[in-house]
């Protein structure tokens, strides 16, 4: 798993290190890395997830759980590749946890292939833990002031920038990385040193900038790794090589957690809470924060970023947490057992070393929001009741206020809220099919419109040539019919000659309906007056009921050609009539209202049209009627008429399988008031 960043170290206009970065192509917005940044280091923007250098505490928790490896610390190898390159003494100070990262390799091995990759010394940094607890002892002897521990540099960071004001109760010794250093340099003040430093965190990165004159580089084992490899060195098969001085004793317990207390004999006590440890990302802000509060005041508080130095980010090996700290245990077991440290050594370096410290208020804590501006944040995102703070963690926030309290900050966005989202989504995607209706009703109204527009030029054409000829045979035919005897054979023949005759003048005549070009004539109408007298004058069967419902209406005064609407009405409830036979039934004509539009609607309860057919009723020419009982320009005529009016008909119906109730709805809606009063 590729963790760490093809270039080397970059920097900010600031000047602050870009420790860990992005890489933007990976990043999926999960927002896993902001869920687990004990910082809130992470901005989200663009909808990509971005370190913030200058909060940063360089706990690598982000790298470590990126499923994409789009987070990733900066490259060391440059350093080091260069260091090995000088003619100064090369030390690798390696960290105690290297027995989980090599596991299934011999300590002497690994040194063997440290060595042969170019290291003139390899120490181990658990030396400089065993001075850290001696320093531990010699504060808690001398002074009786409640401390945090300063060994992980990740509190560290996080103290100085998010709890300055607990800055002073930070233990004033260096971590076991400087104390190795220091000693390192004291051994070999009379020759030039290179120091390496070789473990799982992240964060020493950082720690050795904040220090350039004690440590020169630091690679973490995934860094370590990759030289080996470029290197061509194998350390299953590197020639045996013991650790160069000096010796450790039980410093190497510090890579577990609570292994500093084991380290300086001192234990955690549940009675009491002279000492206590947290580790991880949650609990260790959790006890800093109740420590601030003044909930506890143990003696010392030993705070580590991850569960121990085994879970750093700077790992590679993906076995159990629990294997790893078997590892550790056992080699510290095995190792003890085989070498003693000198104690005189440690009173001599300790004589002779500051191991002491102090550490900076670097407060980079954001202004907090005023409730009403968290209260108009959450009302952005529709929360306007705590009920609707459904606190789902999905945007990597524990709850919905701290989310909206980061987008004050400018650390997050709206968007990160996953009910948020998912509700504009629908709301899109609403609106969309409701663009994708709108579009087809356009498009079937363009297309119907050229279709009529083309059909309308056709039919006068026929109609001004058919016309007159047709004329001359229905005058022809109608005296020769009054000269034919009634019974004779011939009668019946000359009457077929009239009547389809008689036809085609019908036909003809409503081409010429359909193709005129006269205008609308619009004329203020008392709509509902208009419609109670027009239906006095409606033909219909006995077995056909037509109601009328006008309540809906509040303004009955329209725009309309009363002419024009009558053939519309006239056309749609002939057809309704025709459509119920034999059986008969029910015809509604009901008036709604509205502020532009008026609407006529005219409903049946007969057998309803076939789906097949309802894109094609308003084609000229089209009908369903046996040869001689239709023309098919009914509906087309009233088409054209409710598109001169500047209308929409829509049509609703079942029929056949469909869900009941069967029959069919004509909607017409017409604006109120004309814009001239000829429309074209």
């Amino acid at each position: 798993m590729k963790k760490i960043s093809d270039k080397p170290l970059e920097k900010t206009e600031n000047g602050h290190p870009k420790l860990i970065t992005t890489i933007g192509d990976r990043c999926k917005v999960c927002y896993t890395c902001v869920r687990d940044c004990p910082a809130k280091a992470i901005r989200i923007l663009n909808g990509q997830a971005e370190v913030i250098p200058e909060r940063c505490v360089g706990c690598g928790n982000c790298v470590r759980v990126c499923g994409q490896n789009a987070k990733q610390y900066y490259n060391s190898i440059y350093e080091v590749e260069r260091i090995l390159r000088t003619d100064a003494l090369k030390v690798a100070a390696i960290a105690p946890s290297f027995p989980a990262e090599f596991h299934g390799v011999t300590p002497e091995k690994l040194v063997g292939a440290l060595r042969q990759r170019g290291f003139d010394l390899v120490c181990e940094v658990a030396f400089g833990a065993d001075i850290v607890s001696l320093e531990y002892q010699a504060l808690f002897e001398r002074d009786a002031e409640p401390r945090i521990g300063s060994t992980c540099p990740g509190i560290v960071a996080f103290v100085e920038k998010y709890h300055p004001e607990l800055v002073e109760k930070l233990a004033p010794v260096v971590s076991p990385m400087l104390a190795t250093a220091k000693a390192l340099r004291f051994m070999h003040r009379d020759e030039k040193l290179e120091i390496v430093f070789i473990g799982p965190c992240v964060a020493k990165k950082a720690e050795a900038m904040r220090y350039p004159d004690a440590i020169d580089a630091v690679l973490t084992f995934s860094e370590l790794k990759t030289m080996l490899e470029d290197g061509d060195v194998d350390p299953e098969k590197a020639e045996p090589s013991d650790f160069d001085p000096p010796t450790p004793g039980l410093g190497a317990l510090y890579a577990l957690s609570g292994g500093i207390l084991k380290s300086a004999g001192m234990e955690e006590d549940l009675l009491n809470t002279k000492i206590i440890c947290a580790d991880g990302k949650n609990n260790f802000v959790t006890a800093l924060q109740e420590f601030e509060k003044g909930s506890f005041k143990p003696d010392l508080l030993e705070l580590l970023c991850c569960y121990g130095c085994v879970d750093g980010a700077g790992m590679s090996v993906e076995t159990s947490p629990f294997a790893r700290r078997n590892a550790v245990s056992q080699y510290v077991k095995e190792r003890i057992d085989k070498r003693k440290p000198d104690d005189t050594l440690y009173e001599r370096i300790r004589e002779k070393v500051d191991f002491a410290t102090a550490f900076q208020d670097d407060d980079h804590r954001l202004p907090q929001p005023s409730e009403k501006e968290i209260e108009a944040i959450l009302a952005k995102m529709g929360k306007f009741s705590v009920e609707e703070e459904l606190n789902c963690e999905a945007c990597g926030y524990k709850t919905c206020r701290e989310h909206a309290v980061a987008i004050h900050k400018g650390l997050a966005e709206n968007e990160m809220c996953l009910p948020y989202t998912i509700e504009r989504l629908k709301k899109s995607l609403q609106d969309l099919k409701l663009s994708h209706d709108q579009l087809e009703q356009t498009k079937q109204a363009l297309f119907n419109a050229e279709k009529l527009a083309s059909m309308g030029q056709l039919s006068a054409g026929i109609a001004h040539e058919i016309n007159n000829p047709l004329g001359v045979i229905l005058l022809h035919a109608n005296l020769l019919l009054d000269f034919v005897d009634k019974h004779s054979d011939d009668y019946e023949d000359v009457q077929l000659i009239v009547e389809q005759a008689e036809r085609c003048r019908k036909i003809v005549s409503g081409l010429l309906d359909f193709a005129r070009s006269n205008k609308v004539i619009l004329q203020p109408v008392d709509i509902v007056e208009f419609i109670n007298h027009y239906m006095k004058s409606i033909m219909k069967n006995d077995n056909v009921e037509i109601a009328v419902d006008t309540s809906k209406i509040d303004d009955p005064m329209v725009e309309i050609d009363k002419d024009q609407i009558a053939q519309v009405l006239t056309n749609l409830i002939v057809n309704a009539c025709e459509a119920m036979q034999p059986d008969g039934g029910k015809i509604t004509v009901a008036l709604e209202d509205s502020d532009k539009y008026f609407k006529i609607i005219v409903a049946d309860d007969g057998p309803g049209i076939p789906k097949e057919y309802r894109t094609k009723i308003f084609e000229p020419l089209f009908t369903t009627k046996q040869i001689g009982k239709g023309t098919g320009l009914g509906l087309a005529v009233t088409y054209g008429i409710v598109k001169m009016h500047r209308g929409q008909i829509t049509v609703d119906s079942s029929a056949g399988n469909e869900p009941e109730p069967k029959g069919t709805k004509f909607t017409i809606a017409i604006p109120r008031k004309g814009e001239n009063d000829n429309v074209a």
